[in-house]
């Protein structure tokens, strides 16, 4: 079932909204206003988390107090990855974890943090034992990034790609899982802190990995699991079809569904990072799939939506 919905995945980074398009960050604050309320209309019992910023900008979220959206969600979430991005080191996680709850004064989720085996497979073994001794009964929600490496023929969600050397291929060995899908020694330590410690996978357009993911997930006794909807990806042909495969399959899970990602035909710039020309379109998307997906107790609403081809 859905128990949260996530507005964006971090606003704060370029790779997933234009910065020169919203300067000031107050196009992004009215869209999540407008999408936060627009969750809460349909169903009341819903989380609503602002989409998990990164890097951790007190900053940045002092700025969103500022415009008032904090008054519309429920929780704040942080992204952190000390041994490959960020600028600081895995001990800090606390103060991190301090300065946002102290801007925010409402609760903080974790909702992405990893380890790449870029490097060595060893160092996300560590890396993940020493995330769960600092993380782990002192956010609501710790979720590890991610159940599967990313495939090499794909690409991955980033402004600069292979410009940005290392840091760009250290994408796609964030898994428990090669790419082939046989385990990485971490995968071991990583059932030693389940149910406690979620997951996050995301799942592509018509993704072949679905059915394997939820079978793994059962297997490591996971619980709570951040995927997401992608608003772009709802005007691909049959993408209803896929989106309700997708939610059916992870029904089992206490699903946190992250809405992101413009369409490029509803951009101020084809892209999509670009903030949306009418922002209140985003907030429709967020509406319909917690409409079809996670309708208010005893809503009627849910099988008229499951045969409806419009949203």
């Amino acid at each position: 079932m859905i128990e949260a919905a996530m507005i964006w995945n971090e606003p704060n980074n370029k790779s997933h909204w234009d910065p020169e398009l919203d300067p000031d960050w107050s196009r992004f604050a009215t869209m999540a206003i407008l999408a936060a309320d627009a969750i809460g209309r349909e169903n009341p019992a819903i989380t609503k988390v602002l989409g998990g910023i990164s890097p951790i900008d007190a900053g940045f979220m002092s700025r969103m107090k500022e415009f008032g959206v904090l008054d519309h969600v429920d929780a704040v979430a942080v992204h952190g990855f000390p041994l490959d991005w960020n600028l600081w080191q895995i001990h800090e996680w606390p103060h991190k974890l301090g300065e946002i709850a102290t801007a925010a004064d409402i609760p903080v989720w974790v909702s992405e943090v990893g380890v790449s085996t870029f490097g060595a497979e060893e160092v996300q073994v560590w890396g993940l034992r020493r995330t769960a001794e600092l993380l782990l009964g002192l956010a609501p929600r710790v979720q590890w990034y991610s159940l599967y490496d990313l495939p090499r023929s794909w690409e991955a969600t980033t402004r600069h790609r292979e410009a940005e050397g290392s840091s760009y291929y250290r994408h796609f060995y964030m898994g428990l899982l090669r790419e082939d899908g046989t385990p990485k020694p971490a995968l071991e330590e990583f059932v030693r802190h389940t149910p406690q410690m979620g997951l996050v996978q995301w799942f592509h357009y018509e993704d072949h990995r679905l059915d394997d993911a939820v079978a793994w997930m059962e297997r490591l006794g996971v619980t709570h699991l951040r995927t997401g909807l992608s608003w772009a990806d709802s005007f691909r042909p049959n993408a209803l079809d896929w989106f309700d495969r997708q939610m059916e399959a992870l029904a089992d899970f206490n699903v946190t569904v992250t809405f992101c990602f413009t369409p490029e035909h509803r951009g101020l710039q084809p892209h999509h990072t670009s903030p949306p020309q009418i922002p209140e379109e985003f907030a429709e998307f967020c509406a319909a799939m917690i409409r079809r997906y996670a309708p208010a107790v005893g809503d009627n609403m849910a099988t008229t939506q499951r045969v409806s081809a419009a949203w």
